[in-house]
């Protein structure tokens, strides 16, 4: 591709200012900037909000594996147990390994039990900052459309409703990283 190929923006940006000087509307140009300006946050918001649905989800995964080794701990345990039921039963002497092997696995699933609950609750956080950046990209999304309508019925307070919405939206992008 050549490298000299630009689209001639410059010309169609003095063709709308002047547009805007001519009809005494000169926050038309702003209206235009802030709607961009929303649209940018709403972009890096929306990012954000995938990127933590998809960790809550990882995470969430993790803690399923963690919950399913701890229940394979369990089923070993319990294997075990059983067959220590079954020698006192039969009257014969049991294995010091074995109950031994029955206490680890107990403490096993102890440590595994907390890894699985941190893993919930990590991925509990990540939903909740995922729900609240959702919120901020709608308050945008809404916002930016207000704009749009405000430039073109030419009503002035659509647009400063249009920055509070962004403004909002700004709160929940900002609350949603915290």
């Amino acid at each position: 591709m050549p490298e000299d190929m630009e689209v001639p923006t410059e010309h169609l940006h003095e063709h709308i200012e002047h547009a805007a000087h001519q009809s005494g509307e000169n926050w038309i140009v702003l209206v235009a900037l802030s709607s961009a300006l929303l649209a940018v946050l709403a972009a890096a918001c929306s990012l954000l909000a995938g990127h933590h649905a998809n960790e809550a989800m990882i995470e969430q995964i993790h803690a399923s594996d963690q919950w399913a080794y701890y229940q394979a701990k369990g089923i070993k345990s319990t294997v075990l147990e059983s067959k220590m039921e079954l020698l006192r039963t039969l009257g014969k002497e049991l294995e010091v390994k074995d109950e031994e092997k029955v206490n680890e696995y107990g403490n096993q699933q102890k440590e595994i039990e907390e890894k699985a609950r941190e893993k919930e609750h990590s991925s509990e956080q990540h939903l909740a900052s995922h729900q609240i950046l959702a919120k901020g990209v709608t308050v945008f999304q809404i916002a930016i459309a207000l704009g749009a309508i405000s430039a073109l019925t030419r009503k002035k307070w659509l647009w400063f409703g249009s920055l509070v919405l962004g403004a909002a939206g700004a709160f929940f992008f900002l609350q949603g990283m915290l």
